[in-house]
């Protein structure tokens, strides 16, 4: 059984408007940071699992994805999978 975290980045498609993101930009220019050609605003989500190997838990987020973490007509989704961290308490 290994412990992980799964890093789930949703964003929404480049055809959709993002009016959240246009007026983060817009903000950014007026601030003097011309160089930001383009924002997208969309959503971080963080899971822990416990899984038997990475490759069933790529597959398990996977499906979390596609059945309730992202709108697929509209978003685009991306996630990483690392070794949960352990946390060592002295005593």
């Amino acid at each position: 059984m290994v412990k992980l975290i799964a890093r789930v980045i949703v964003t929404p498609k480049p055809v959709v408007n993002d009016p959240q993101g246009n007026t983060v930009k817009a903000g950014l220019h007026r601030l003097g940071f011309a160089e930001v050609a383009d924002v997208r605003i969309g959503k971080y989500i963080e899971l822990q699992l416990e899984a038997d190997d990475e490759v069933g838990a790529r597959r398990r987020v996977a499906e979390m994805c596609q059945k309730l973490l992202a709108n697929h007509v509209i978003e685009d989704v991306r996630f990483l999978l690392d070794e949960a961290e352990t946390k060592v308490t002295s005593g």
